[in-house]
Parts: C-alpha cells; structure tokens; sequence
C-alpha cells in the first residue's frame, strides 16, 4: 500500500468516526450545532485531498492540501468545544482529537514539501 493509498484510508476512517460520534450525540440544540459543525468539517478532509491527489498541477495540488489543513484546523477547534462545552466526555474524544493532531502534522508536512 502506498502512502497515499494509506492516507486516502486514514481520512475516511476519521470522517466514519466522527460521523459515529455525531450518531450519539443528544438531540439538544447545542450537541446537535457543534456536532453539525464538526462533521462537515472532518468528512471534507478526505474529499479534499482526493480532489488534490486528482490535480491538474502543482498549484493545484498545494491549494486542496491547504482546503486539507483548513478544515483539520477546523476540526480541532468544533472537537475542542464539544470537550469544554461538556457535551462529549474528554475520554471519548482523546482518540479523534489525536487522530485529528496527527493528520495535522502529515498534511503540514506534505504542504511544505510540496511548496520547497
């Protein structure tokens, strides 16, 4: 399997556990905006770095790896609240939080080489 392979797995098995954590959340109005938040953010890492994989040129390539780290960014923040808002136990967000850490550092890491 190649890294990129590898990568294409890593995004949509993250976007099915936050679609997973979404599916438990209470129906209350602030469960259910954060939740909303967090999984269109976390299902569009995958798409986006397909999208890159798929571009035409470089520039491309780097714009959708930058979409990529924006909405992984994005991510950390929506899982950041759900913690300190109470509505997920920080135990049960500690694996999708470092998870999303991790894609972080390898999409950083494929951005700057990309660039240089």
């Amino acid at each position: 399997m190649t890294d990129a392979e590898d990568l294409r797995g890593r995004t949509k098995a993250f976007a099915l556990r936050v679609i997973v954590m979404y599916s438990a959340l209470s129906r209350r109005d602030p469960a259910q905006v954060l939740g909303r938040q967090v999984l269109r953010s976390a299902t569009s890492v995958g798409a986006n770095y397909r999208e890159a994989q798929r571009g035409r040129s470089k520039a491309e390539f780097i714009a959708k790896i930058g979409d990529c780290l924006k909405e992984l960014d994005e991510t950390a923040y929506w899982l950041a609240l759900l913690e300190e808002a109470a509505i997920v136990p920080a135990a049960k967000l500690v694996a999708l939080r470092d998870e999303c850490n991790q894609l972080l550092a390898i999409f950083t890491a494929i951005s700057k080489k990309a660039k240089g």
